[in-house]
């Protein structure tokens, strides 16, 4: 029992990258809402890209752990005790038999995210489901018995890789920490039923402001703003329905499908949200605004090859400092 949780906090899941390969059959991908966070925090422990954390949303968590790890904070720098004492994000703590981690919300100085993933070293043990142990609630499976955490659980911890207490102390540099807070348009491509919409419908998508509305989860963000006009209607025949992806049903209200998204959905997609843009919205709380700016298949993926090629260097940065 190599952690107990004492406070669930509002909405914290065990997450991987997701349940891939099983969207024909009807099973949603899900996986964590900003996979960049996650990934990092995984390689500032020396982890698998693959290994599962917990996702974390704004505050309230509270964990004891029974066994000696190394954890790290990756992602929106929410405030953190270990044991009392702060835990700023970012930097790779050793915890001890009895050592309690409280994530206790936002710092007092203005922070950008409200959801970060709590890295452990070894990552997260559940029964794999369909080869992930993400957390799909809607259909309660896999994570932890298909649900967020509840108090007194007690979650296991897979067996860390060799030499793993030496990343303590491991401090992710700025420069290499996923940029997904600049307040910038997020980035869109034209979707497969752009052609659906008016021309004003596509000017007014590109260029107005929308409010993330209350109701927005790990299944889709609603937006609130100025009507897409559509041609001829919002209905098509069902098709896909990839990460990103911008439907518009018919009062014109745009939704961004996220990591829960279901597997095929029957209105028009006037656009395409890259997956790190999804991950800036995903850090975004109901009633921000965001805009919205068109690019190419081009320079949608330069963003994914820039994260990529950070991520070789801050592997060679955890390496060096491990063998120090």
């Amino acid at each position: 029992m190599p952690f107990v949780v004492e406070r669930p906090g509002m909405l914290t899941l065990v997450q991987d990258l997701g349940r891939w390969g099983y969207q024909a059959r009807g099973v949603p991908v899900s996986g964590p809402m900003d996979q960049f966070s996650l990934r990092t925090g995984n390689v500032m422990l020396g982890n698998c890209p693959n290994d599962a954390a917990l996702e974390v949303t704004l505050f309230g968590l509270d964990i004891t752990f029974t066994e000696e790890r190394c954890v790290v904070l990756a992602g929106a720098e929410l405030a953190v005790t270990i044991d009392g004492n702060a835990a700023p994000a970012w930097t790779v703590r050793r915890v001890r038999p009895g050592s309690r981690i409280s994530v206790t919300g936002l710092p007092r100085e203005p922070a950008s995210g409200c959801r970060a993933y709590l890295c452990v070293s070894g990552g997260i043990d559940v029964p794999p489901v369909m080869g992930s142990r993400s957390t799909y609630t809607r259909a309660g499976l896999g994570g932890y018995k298909g649900r967020a955490l509840k108090a007194g659980d007690v979650i296991g911890l897979c067996e860390p890789r060799p030499l793993w207490r030496r990343s303590e102390g491991f401090v992710c540099p700025p420069e290499l920490r996923p940029a997904l807070f600049v307040n910038e348009p997020l980035t869109a491509s034209d979707g497969p039923q752009k052609d659906a919409f008016t021309e004003e419908g596509i000017e007014t998508f590109c260029s107005s402001p929308y409010r993330i509305a209350g109701d927005s989860d790990r299944m889709g963000y609603r937006l609130e703003g100025p009507a897409l006009a559509h041609r001829k209607g919002a209905d098509i025949i069902s098709d896909g329905i990839p990460l990103g992806a911008v439907q518009v049903p018919a009062d014109g209200q745009p939704i961004v499908m996220m990591a829960d998204r279901q597997t095929i959905g029957g209105y028009a997609k006037i656009a395409v949200v890259s997956s790190w843009s999804c991950a800036r919205l995903a850090q975004r709380l109901p009633g921000e605004t965001v805009r919205f700016h068109r690019v190419g298949e081009k320079e949608a993926a330069e963003e994914l090859f820039d994260f990529e090629k950070k991520l070789e260097i801050l592997d060679a940065a955890r390496a060096s400092y491990r063998s120090r």
